[in-house]
């Protein structure tokens, strides 16, 4: 015998529902930017991928100051957690992109411009947390 989900359970799928939906629509956004980015600032295959560099230190620094700001605000839950997700996960999730980080990295190792490849992955993670740092530090005062 098939009961009906209570309704609890229901409001629970609704909401997994409209939190992967914002997931998605900001996903799409913020790769329709770095896209676009990437499309208006293209790198040569033997220089400093300086639009990957900027648009990943440039998105850690704003995930930073967001996830401060959401943090001070209260727990993560209710509108929070939208935004959190659909701004956080979502959008900036899709802005950035290690992926694209890797094969540059790995095409240049492959160039063999290690000395650019080892830099370039270097100065991305270290500026990566310090934008990250910066951003949480912002929205701490």
């Amino acid at each position: 015998m098939n009961r009906p989900p209570d309704p609890a359970t229901r409001v629970w799928h609704r909401e997994r529902l409209v939190l992967l939906g914002l997931v998605f629509v900001g996903g799409v956004c913020g790769t329709w930017v770095r896209a676009e980015l990437s499309n208006h600032f293209p790198v040569a295959a033997d220089a400093w991928p300086w639009t990957t560099f900027w648009i990943n230190v440039s998105g850690a620094l704003v995930l930073g100051v967001l996830l401060g700001l959401l943090a001070r605000l209260g727990d993560d839950s209710g509108w929070r957690r939208r935004v959190r997700l659909g701004l956080g996960t979502g959008m900036i999730g899709g802005y950035t992109t290690y992926s694209t980080f890797a094969v540059e990295v790995i095409e240049r190792q492959r160039d063999s411009l290690l000395l650019l490849s080892t830099g370039y992955a270097l100065a991305s993670l270290v500026c990566g947390v310090l934008a990250a740092a910066i951003g949480l530090r912002v929205t701490s005062r």
